[in-house]
C-alpha cells in the first residue's frame, strides 16, 4: 500500500491537493482513501493531510505513520516540523522550492524533488505573490517525480475538482510536471 503525507499551511491547498491526487488515483482503477488533520483551523496553520492508494480497496482507518512518500508546500516549516519523520526507506520527499535538492542535507537518505509551485502558482495568478495556492503545480511535479500516476489523470482531476481558475490550475500542473527537479 501506498501512503503520501501532505504538509503545507492553511490556505495553500493541501487538503484539496490530497483530494485531487486521490481522484486522479481513483481514475486509474486504483483503491483509495483521503483525508486531512487540522490543528487551529486557520489560514496560516500547519495542515498535514493523507492519501492511502492501493490496488485493492483500501479498508484501514487510522493515522499514516510511515508514508511511502512526503509532500511539503511550504517549506518554512520544514524549521519546525520533521517532514521526514516515519518515512519509509527508498521514499522521497517533494519540496516546493526555489532550491535544489542538494540543498538539503537533512534529507540524506532520501531522495528529493523540488519544484518552484509557488513561482509558477504566481505566474497563472493562483493566489497571490504573497500567499500563492501551490495545490495543482505540486500534483504536477509529484506526477513527473513520482511516476505512479499519469499526468492526464492528474489533469482530469483538476479538471473536475478546481473550484475556480480550471485553465490556470490546469496549466500550472503541466508546468510543473516539466519543472520538477
Amino acid at each position: 500500500m501506498l501512503e503520501i503525507r501532505f504538509h503545507g499551511r492553511g490556505g495553500q491547498g493541501a487538503v484539496v491537493a490530497s483530494k485531487m491526487l486521490a481522484v486522479a488515483f481513483f481514475k486509474e482503477g486504483k483503491g483509495v482513501q483521503s483525508f486531512p488533520t487540522y490543528g487551529a483551523e486557520r489560514r496560516g496553520a500547519p495542515v498535514a493531510a493523507f492519501i492511502r492508494v492501493d490496488d485493492k480497496p483500501v479498508l484501514y482507518h487510522h493515522n499514516i505513520y510511515n508514508p511511502t512518500h512526503v509532500v511539503v508546500l511550504d517549506p518554512s516549516l520544514m524549521e519546525r516540523v520533521d517532514v521526514a519523520q516515519g518515512l519509509k526507506e527508498g521514499g522521497f520527499v517533494l519540496i516546493n522550492t526555489k532550491l535544489t535538492p542538494t540543498d538539503f542535507p537533512d534529507l540524506k537518505g532520501f531522495e528529493v524533488h523540488v519544484v518552484d509551485a509557488s513561482g509558477i502558482a504566481v505566474k497563472h495568478g493562483l493566489g497571490s505573490p504573497e500567499n500563492p495556492i501551490v495545490n495543482t503545480a505540486v500534483l504536477g511535479a509529484f506526477a513527473k517525480a513520482s511516476g505512479l500516476v499519469g499526468l492526464p489523470a492528474v489533469l482530469e482531476a483538476v479538471r473536475e475538482e478546481s473550484p475556480i481558475k480550471v485553465k490556470a490550475n490546469l496549466a500550472a500542473a503541466e508546468e510543473a510536471y516539466k519543472s520538477v527537479k
